[in-house]
C-alpha cells in the first residue's frame, strides 16, 4: 500500500497538467489522501508504525463484501523490539512523496505528512530488521529480501521534499553501503533499485546514477525476456504490473534526459497492449473485451440485500459489479490468459497492480499534451 502510494504521487508530480486536462486532479489527491490519512493513523507513536489489519489464513477463509466482515482482525505493528526499515522507510517515501501533492492546496496537511515520513524515516534507519519478521503472514503474501532500497528512496524523497542535504547525503550513503548501483531485473514493491537509481539521477544529475538508470532501462527495452506479442515479461504474478512499472520507470528516465525518445516508444507498446493492442483490453471495463471475471470479492457480489458467499466465487459469468480501472494479473509468457474469477495467476487485482500503470498513462497522457502544445 505505501509502495503504491509513492508511486502514485510520483506520476501526479511528475504529470499534473495530464490529471488536471482529464479532470482527474482531485480524484487523484482524494485516493493519496485516503492512503496517508490511514498511515497518519497507524502511526502512532514516532517509533510505533501498524502494518497490517486483519491475519491472511482468516481472512482468505471469507468470500464477500468487506462492509460484511465481522470475524476477528488482529492488528500487527513495528517498535524499536520487532523493527521493519522496510516498512517504515517506505511508508516515509510515501509520506515525503504525498506532502508535495498537498503543498498548495492543504499546506497544512502537508507539514504534517511531512513530519510524519521525517519520524518514520528516522526509526528506519536507526532499528533495522526486515517487516515480515516482527507482522505474522507478512512473509508468505508480500515478503521484503531487503531493506537498503527502502531506506535510500525514503531519504531521497526526503530530498526531494525538503532541500535539506542532510537527506542527500544520507541517501548517497545508503546506496554504496548496500551497493545499489548493481543493475536490477524488475521494479516493484519488494525492490526499488530501479526507482532509486532514476531519482537519484533527477536530483543530481551525476552522471553514476545517469548511467545506472540508463543500463537498467536499455536491458528492459533491449534484452529482457518478452512474449510473441511483445509484453516483458519479468514474473508470471502480476506480469502487467511488472511491465507498467518499468514502464513508468523508463518514461521518469526518459524525462530526466535519457534516451527519450526509445524509452517513451517502448511505455507506449506495453501500455498499449494492456489496453488493447494484444487483442484484448486488460483493464476492467475499458476497451475491447475487457475481463469480466476479476478475482476480487466484492465485484463479484450481487446487489444489496442478497447474501454473497463463496457461491459467488465459483458463478460462471461476469462479476455484477464492473470494478472499473483495475489491472488484472495478464498473461502468461505465451500471451495465453484466462478471464476466469477462479484463476488468480490471470485475473488477481491489487493496488500494486495498478499504481505504475496509473502513473504510466499518466506520462503518456503529458506526452500527448505536450505534443498539441508544440
Amino acid at each position: 500500500m505505501a509502495s503504491t502510494t509513492t508511486l502514485l504521487a510520483w506520476g501526479m508530480l511528475s504529470y499534473r497538467d495530464a490529471y488536471e486536462v482529464a479532470g482527474q486532479l482531485k480524484y487523484g489527491r482524494a485516493a493519496i489522501k485516503w492512503a496517508t490519512d490511514y498511515f497518519i493513523k497507524c502511526h502512532v507513536s514516532p517509533n510505533e508504525f501498524y502494518g497490517q489489519v486483519g491475519d491472511f489464513n482468516l481472512d482468505h477463509t471469507f468470500w464477500g463484501r468487506p462492509e460484511d466482515l465481522n470475524m476477528s482482525r488482529p492488528s500487527y505493528k513495528i517498535d524499536t523490539q520487532h523493527p521493519g526499515s522496510d516498512l517504515a522507510g517506505e511508508t516515509a517515501a510515501a509520506l515525503a512523496a504525498a506532502s508535495m501533492v498537498f503543498r498548495t492546496d492543504k499546506p497544512d496537511y502537508a507539514t504534517k505528512c511531512l513530519t510524519h515520513a521525517r519520524q518514520l524515516y528516522r526509526f528506519a534507519s536507526q532499528y533495522r530488521g526486515l517487516y515480515h519478521e516482527a507482522i505474522k503472514g507478512a512473509q508468505q503474501y508480500y515478503e521484503s529480501t531487503d531493506y537498503g532500497d527502502e531506506l535510500t528512496w525514503a531519504a531521497a524523497w526526503l530530498y526531494k521534499a525538503t532541500n535539506e542535504s542532510q537527506y542527500l547525503d544520507e541517501a548517497e550513503h545508503h546506496y554504496m553501503k548496500f551497493r545499489l548501483k548493481e543493475r536490477p531485473n524488475e521494479f516493484f514493491y519488494n525492490k526499488k533499485v530501479a526507482g532509486v537509481q532514476v531519482l537519484l539521477a533527477q536530483l543530481t544529475g551525476k552522471s553514476e546514477y545517469l548511467e545506472t538508470a540508463k543500463a537498467f532501462c536499455d536491458f528492459t527495452v533491449h534484452y529482457q525476456k518478452r512474449t510473441p506479442k511483445g509484453l516483458v515479461y519479468i514474473d508470471k504474478f502480476g506480469t502487467l504490473c511488472h511491465a507498467a512499472n518499468v514502464a513508468f520507470v523508463c518514461l521518469q528516465a526518459a524525462d530526466t534526459g535519457i534516451s527519450a525518445s526509445k524509452y517513451r516508444d517502448f511505455a507506449v507498446q506495453q501500455i498499449h497492449y494492456m489496453l488493447g493492442d494484444s487483442g484484448r483490453s486488460f483493464v476492467v471495463g475499458f476497451g475491447k473485451n475487457p475481463p469480466k471475471q476479476a478475482h476480487h470479492a466484492a465485484s463479484s457480489c450481487p446487489e444489496r440485500p442478497a447474501p454473497c458467499s463463496w457461491e459467488a466465487f465459483h458463478r460462471p459469468g461476469a462479476n455484477p459489479q464492473v470494478l472499473k480501472g483495475a489491472v488484472v494479473s495478464g498473461p502468461d509468457e505465451n500471451d495465453y490468459y484466462e478471464d476466469n474469477r477462479e484463476e488468480y495467476v490471470y485475473n488477481e487485482v491489487t493496488l500494486d497492480y495498478n499504481a505504475g500503470f496509473q502513473s504510466a498513462v499518466a506520462g503518456l497522457r503529458q506526452l500527448l499534451l505536450e505534443k498539441q502544445r508544440h
